[in-house]
């Protein structure tokens, strides 16, 4: 890798480097994402070296003053190797992207729209806890949560963890909106999708879609609620619709709407050439997870479990809280391992 780099910053020291715009870039951006994979590594490395050395003098000085600061040292570092070695495992293309992650309640009624509400929270707090930024582009509420909710979830590689959320989401607990307190099962759906850049292209024809536009809802002031500033997108050819609300501007309305579909549509026919590569793979059959892929049980027991790669833990409130990074591990681990097989 290393030998890529300084062939790709030599090019970039060229005279005339920038004679080709569109190549410059490529070639900027292909080095952008190979310093983001190799230099992390360095640093560990150095990181690694200085512990070890600050070890050693203590040992040669017999100074127990310094146990707090490797402990807190190590601790770091094997924080840093742990998320380094997640890295490794995402190697397509839209991983290193942004995400936009759409959550749908289904079957459940009111249960399936607080579930909605609590799936966003859990979402919310894990981007959090990787100083991610979130936007909420489009939300529509409803008794006792939300119907559905599109957030926009900014930071490199979100994209490359959260496409292992996309699928149904199963809660089972005894209802807060049942005055007879019994248990209930409730579901939403998660649709993860990358924020595309310039540097992959997808085709939209201008004859192909549908804009209509319509009144805000929610809280947004007057001007919002009292001009047709949302707009809705429709993709005549795959039935794909997309919304935003979220600005107060109609043209800034589209444009998010736009790039929402150029990220669904990027997503819809990634799925379509995998749907036919599983035909023609007969091994891919014993990996068919299905659509339900986690359980989250707050009773008779609690427990939170994804089907596809066993992992399980019994502390509920902490995965609630954002603490997801063992499943989408288990995910990413099983997945690399069955396009092995695949291959």
């Amino acid at each position: 890798m290393i030998e890529k780099i300084r062939s790709l910053e030599q090019q970039t020291a060229a005279a005339d480097f920038w004679q080709n715009r569109e190549h410059a870039e490529n070639i900027l951006s292909t080095l952008k994402r190979l310093r983001a994979t190799y230099d992390p590594w360095q640093q560990l490395k150095s990181g690694f070296q200085d512990a070890k050395e600050l070890c050693e003098l203590a040992m040669e000085e017999e100074d127990e003053s310094l146990a707090e600061e490797i402990e807190v040292s190590v601790g770091r570092l094997k924080a840093q190797y742990e998320q380094l070695k997640m890295l490794q495992l995402l190697g397509e293309e839209s991983d290193p992207l942004s995400a936009f992650l759409t959550i749908h309640s289904g079957a459940g009624g009111t249960e399936a729209c607080d579930w909605v509400s609590m799936l966003l929270r859990m979402y919310t707090r894990w981007a959090e806890n990787h100083e991610y930024g979130t936007s909420i582009l489009d939300m529509l509420e409803a008794e006792g949560g939300i119907k559905s909710v599109t957030v926009e979830i900014t930071g490199d590689y979100a994209y490359g963890f959260l496409k292992s959320e996309t699928g149904i989401h199963r809660l089972v607990r005894i209802s807060p909106f049942d005055a007879s307190r019994r248990r209930h099962t409730s579901f939403a759906s998660v649709f993860a999708s990358p924020v595309i850049d310039d540097t992959i292209e997808v085709e939209i024809k201008l004859d192909d879609l549908r804009i209509d536009t319509y009144r805000a809802g929610g809280a947004g002031g007057q001007h919002v609620n009292k001009t047709d500033s949302a707009v809705r997108i429709t993709h005549l050819p795959t039935g794909i619709v997309v919304q935003c609300q979220n600005e107060r501007s109609q043209h800034k309305n589209k444009a998010m709407a736009m790039k929402v579909l150029r990220s669904r549509l990027y997503e819809y026919y990634r799925e379509q050439q995998e749907a036919e590569r599983e035909k023609q793979e007969s091994e891919k059959k014993e990996i068919a997870w299905g659509n339900q892929i986690r359980s989250y049980v707050f009773h008779p027991y609690s427990m939170v479990k994804d089907h596809r790669t066993k992992v399980e833990t019994g502390n509920v409130q902490a995965v609630m809280d954002g603490e997801i990074d063992q499943f989408i591990e288990g995910y990413l681990i099983t997945a690399s391992g069955a396009k092995k097989q695949w291959a």
